[in-house]
């Protein structure tokens, strides 16, 4: 696989052993960096486009990663996937981030990805043998419909659609939008408000997961939400019109529709930060490389102070929000100290941080940085999105600081080794 005359051309990705962790995570990111480097981003101008020339360069590379081993890292062996657990995922994501094509050719997928991991703990066998086992296969397409446009992202309970139950059957009825994958997706993950016994002869109002056939009617896609500029994306508006799917296909017991948001979200934001990490390391290396080649009155960048204080500045950013972000990482694996503390605070940290780098190299590429013929400005719309995607930045903060003063309420100082 040669690199295109006019693809963006690097260097390889430097991976040196990290001492202090497994070694098999080591040989994780070596082996992740050979394949990313050496076979993803000289083809990125070649990826862009869908032919048959490049459908076939597409398999070649998922069976280079799956020859590696390395294919599908969030699924346990038993699916087919690497089995490798939270740490070594996270460690990996953040090499497979230099490229925007690697994760689809490692076989992660979102949010067809996420889907699976939801299907495989709240799943029954009937429903693994009728939605996981096709959709792991690449036979179907999923997507994962909660947010809507009446209803405040930042607050998950005050989602409206309901599903009533009715017989054998589950009725829903609701309006849901930026449910992404929507068109090519065979089934959908539906939040849902839904009622159950409370215990003392009455009911309370709770959320539960129900899949929902696409081709079911009363599912009516309205159109696809542009989402900063481009028109004709896959960020779908739906109305859910009295829309009956059996009891059988709840996911989990009645209710336990917000705990599964929160498994799926809060490993999802580790797993976030740790991609905006890499991609800090992308830009990173461009702004490097360009502050060397490119003359400017008499002399290269490199040699500009304010460059200089571009290139320290980032290098701050990218080692704080990567180490606050592994931090969290190894609290969530030890199952001890504050993960929800943690995790609000790289929500907000490294997209933050993403935001900065990206910017300062989109300024030394000058007019080639808001360009596609780099990765740059597609860096940069994702950064944004970042700070209301998971949560908006505010609540994270709220959350933060109710819990900080918890403990002092509580007769307690923080925590430092939390």
């Amino acid at each position: 696989m040669t690199a295109p005359a006019d693809s963006i051309m690097e260097g390889k990705l430097t991976i040196s052993p990290i001492p202090t962790v497994d070694p098999e995570i080591n040989e994780i990111r070596r082996k992740t960096a050979e394949i990313v480097t050496g076979h993803i981003i000289p083809n990125e101008n070649r990826l862009r486009t869908w032919n048959d020339e490049t459908r076939a360069l597409r398999d070649q590379i998922k069976q280079t990663v799956k020859d590696a081993g390395l294919w599908a890292p969030h699924l346990p062996k038993e699916y087919g996937g690497m089995g490798i657990g939270f740490m070594k995922h996270a460690y990996m994501n953040e090499i497979l981030a230099w490229s925007p094509f690697s994760s689809a050719l490692f076989g992660v997928v979102a949010p067809n990805s996420g889907n699976q991991n939801i299907l495989i703990k709240y799943g029954t066998e009937e429903q693994k043998k009728q939605w996981l086992e096709p959709l792991i296969n690449g036979e179907i397409e999923s997507c994962f419909s909660m947010t809507e446009p009446e209803a405040a992202g930042s607050d998950p309970y005050s989602i409206q659609t309901r599903a009533v139950r009715d017989g054998d059957e589950w009725v829903i009825n609701g309006h849901k939008w930026f449910t992404s994958n929507a068109r090519r997706a065979h089934f959908a993950i539906v939040m849902c408000r839904t009622e159950e016994e409370d215990g003392a002869g009455g009911t309370q109002e709770k959320m539960t997961q129900i899949i929902v056939p696409t081709d079911t009617p009363g599912f009516n896609i309205q159109r696809s939400v542009p989402v900063w500029g481009h028109e004709g994306g896959d960020h779908c508006e739906i109305i859910y019109d009295n829309v009956r799917v059996p009891v059988t296909n709840q996911l989990g017991r009645t209710g336990s529709g917000h705990q599964a948001a929160q498994d799926r979200l809060g490993a999802g934001r580790v797993y976030h930060c740790m991609n905006s990490v890499g991609q800090m390391w992308r830009a990173f290396d461009l702004m490097c490389r360009r502050s060397i080649e490119r003359e400017v009155r008499g002399g290269t960048l490199e040699h500009k102070q304010f460059i200089q204080g571009f290139i320290a500045d980032s290098y701050i950013d990218i080692m704080s929000a990567r180490l606050m972000t592994l931090h969290t990482a190894e609290v969530i694996d030890s199952g001890q100290g504050d993960v929800r503390t943690n995790i609000s605070a790289i929500k907000i940290q490294v997209p933050e941080a993403l935001h900065r780098v990206v910017d300062r190299a989109i300024q030394v590429y000058g007019a080639k940085g808001v360009s596609t013929d780099t990765p740059l400005e597609g860096m940069y719309r994702g950064a944004r999105t970042l700070r209301i995607a998971d949560g908006p930045d505010e609540v994270h903060r709220v959350l933060i600081a109710k819990n900080v003063l918890k403990r002092y309420h509580d007769g307690m100082s923080w925590d430092f080794g939390v």
